[in-house]
């Protein structure tokens, strides 16, 4: 059995340069992908950038247009608002279940990750961010221990990783995000369910009012 492991890609680095740039902001909500320009951006081939296209519309952050091609996904309000709804519930038992359930290692990753986090905050590292932000929550799925709602969670990934990049682009939104994320792991670590759920739920809802604020101003601009 051969067990080396391959090197990345380029079409895996082509999927993962695009959709950097599109949490970053770097392709606007609504903008045109190009494939030539792409081709050109991203120094690869137009096979790489068909199939990482493809990739990025099945994550749902890009969208095929009949007649026009594929742009960025212009995410709405009301889609948005709905898988906020879906994040309190799901997010919250899952922080209550690893609370009951996560081990000590796990608690650590935790721990380690926010303080990734906060070195991102401190270093105004916006990509960073999301990043340590998405690694906090894949640990806190694996120690919730139920593989419906990882499943459930894991399919909102890219939309949700979406939607952080525009709430943490508020002044101060990171470092209250940094302190509510604090408060579930210390919740987690002291065993106490209701108070992780509860701190879940906080939180989901504070990045619900600051992205509805944020998407508000962009309309009236």
């Amino acid at each position: 059995m051969d067990l080396r492991v391959a090197p990345v890609t380029v079409q895996a680095q082509a999927v993962d340069k695009l959709r950097e740039a599109i949490l970053s902001g770097h392709f606007a909500p609504g903008q045109r992908l190009v494939e030539a320009e792409l081709c050109r951006e991203l120094g690869v081939s137009r096979g790489s950038v068909r199939e990482a296209l493809r990739r990025l519309e099945g994550e749902r952050l890009v969208a095929s247009v009949p007649n026009k091609g594929p742009s960025v996904i212009a995410l709405g309000w009301e889609e948005a608002a709905q898988i906020y709804a879906v994040r309190v519930l799901l997010e919250g038992e899952a922080a209550a279940l690893a609370a009951r359930a996560a081990s000590p290692a796990q608690r650590a990753a935790m721990a380690a990750a926010l303080d990734t986090f906060d070195a991102a905050v401190a270093a105004r590292d916006s990509a960073g961010r999301i990043t340590t932000t998405a690694r906090f929550y894949d640990i806190l799925l694996t120690a919730c221990g139920n593989g419906v709602i990882e499943e459930l969670l894991r399919g909102l990934h890219a939309r949700i990783s979406l939607l952080r990049s525009r709430s943490m682009s508020r002044k101060g939104r990171a470092e209250e995000s940094a302190r509510e994320m604090r408060a579930i792991l210390n919740a987690v670590v002291a065993r106490e369910p209701d108070a992780a759920r509860a701190a879940a739920a906080f939180h989901v809802r504070a990045a619900c009012e600051t992205a509805r604020a944020v998407m508000q101003e962009h309309l009236a601009a």
